[in-house]
């Protein structure tokens, strides 16, 4: 650290302060220095807000290799965090697929990858974090002391308890690179088991998949490896989703196997070849993300593509295809599967008695074209409501306050909401990612 940078203490001191000595109640945001993944909303308020500046919490403090352990900021991205990590033969055990992806945003939003199938997401491996509250005062937080509700809360509430300025949490060991084989299966009943299968025996590192279409399963199962034949890349000109469909075999480097989907999951732009040749090299998902925050005001709505991603039980897979072919019919489709590890508390009571499965599968949809007039966001909604599906809530959202409270567990949320932001100037959850995005509050 140079001389003249403010230490972390520094840092959280004067966010501490500038919320001390607030005088109004109105809505505040946060500046950050990465690019925030959301759907963009042109209608969002939270552009206007009076706004916290966090951009210099971006700083690794530490990392144990005996412990297996890192010390970091919020704003940390996945690109940076994997280049430390690995010097020491370590990485985290869940690495979004965006290299601009910060460890607070993953914790914020849930975030889950290949290895969550094991691990859960993100959040599940964390120890500690250090949370700034509204008041400006100052939270150590851990799964067993006397703030263990916000520690467990501030997971997929998107900034709404308040502020983490610091994060501890474990890697795992790793090597220098990944061997990935690609499974082919017709059917979806076919795809299920071979996911069981992996699922209970661990056999593998990493574990997602593409459905390309109704008849054309691919699952990338993949472990690390101490030497490669060759290696690929899919920063340029290669399309990583669409090499899934041919491929029998990949080698890539460790880093390069994790932001594999880095230019767009299955919404890679520039999408011709000549396109990719040219531009490849500088159009990736951030770029489209800042350029779309900086042309929110532009943006028509109806210009937005369908993007999210939907969480089903295991057991109600197939009930969901067979519903989501006759109503969306939208292909390809990534699939992440994700391992509650937990019955977690920001997850309502009453939505656990309906659901006893511990593996979920993460379907995302990105790049969807608006078509035939119908609101796809709410078809979905709707949808996954009747099985007992989620969705994330980076995307448009129209749950009606009490059907969203009960998904999401609003005797807990309002009980760590007292303890953190009492007079709500970080919005409540509902607000935020329901009525906010769409300029209603």
């Amino acid at each position: 650290m140079k001389k003249d940078m403010p230490t972390h203490e520094q840092k959280v001191y004067r966010i501490a302060q500038q919320l001390k000595r607030r005088k109004s109640t109105k809505p505040v945001s946060l500046k950050k220095k990465a690019v925030a993944h959301q759907v963009p909303k042109p209608g969002d308020k939270r552009y206007s807000d009076e706004k916290i500046d966090i951009s210099d919490l971006n700083l690794i403090l530490l990392i144990d290799r005996e412990k297996q352990v890192c010390i970091a900021e919020p704003g940390v991205t996945f690109v940076d965090l994997v280049k430390a990590t690995l010097k020491y033969d370590l990485v985290p055990t869940v690495v979004p697929e965006l290299k601009t992806i910060t460890i607070g945003g993953a914790v914020a939003g849930c975030s889950i990858e290949s290895m969550s199938y094991k691990y859960g997401g993100f959040h599940d491996r964390c120890l500690e974090y250090e949370v700034i509250t509204a008041k400006g005062e100052v939270l150590i937080c851990t799964p067993d002391n006397e703030n263990k509700l916000v520690f467990q809360m501030v997971h997929g509430t998107f900034g709404t308890l308040g502020i983490i300025s610091k994060l501890t949490f474990r890697l795992v060991p790793a090597k220098k690179y990944v061997q990935v084989t690609y499974e082919k299966y017709n059917t979806l009943e076919e795809y299920k088991a071979a996911i069981w299968k992996h699922y209970q025996k661990k056999d593998v590192d990493f574990m997602d998949g593409i459905i390309h279409s109704p008849t054309l399963y691919v699952l990338s199962v993949a472990n690390f490896v101490d030497q490669a034949p060759y290696t690929h890349s899919y920063d340029w000109t290669r399309v990583y989703y669409l090499s899934t469909k041919t491929r029998k075999m990949d080698y890539l480097k460790t880093a390069d196997y994790f932001f594999r989907y880095d230019r767009g999951v299955t919404n890679v732009k520039p999408k011709s070849f000549l396109g990719r040749l040219l531009l490849g090299k500088v159009m990736n998902s951030s770029t489209e993300l800042r350029l779309a925050e900086k042309l929110h005001t532009l943006i028509p709505p109806k210009m937005i593509p369908v993007t999210l991603d939907v969480f089903i039980p295991f057991s109600k897979a197939s009930t969901f295809m067979e519903w989501y072919q006759q109503e969306v019919n939208f292909f390809p489709l990534w699939c992440v599967p994700y391992k509650a590890v937990r019955r977690y508390e920001w997850v309502s009571k009453e939505y656990w008695r309906k659901i006893k499965d511990e593996l979920f599968l993460d379907l995302a949809i990105y790049g969807m074209k608006k078509k035939d007039g119908k609101d796809y966001y709410k078809v979905l909604e709707d949808g996954l409501m009747k099985i007992g599906g989620l969705k994330t809530l980076i995307s448009t959202n129209y749950y009606t306050e009490p059907d969203f409270w009960r998904i999401w567990n609003k005797k807990n949320y309002e009980s760590a909401k007292r303890r953190t932001d009492p007079d709500n100037i970080f919005r409540d959850l509902y607000t935020k990612t329901c009525k906010t995005s769409q300029g209603l509050d």
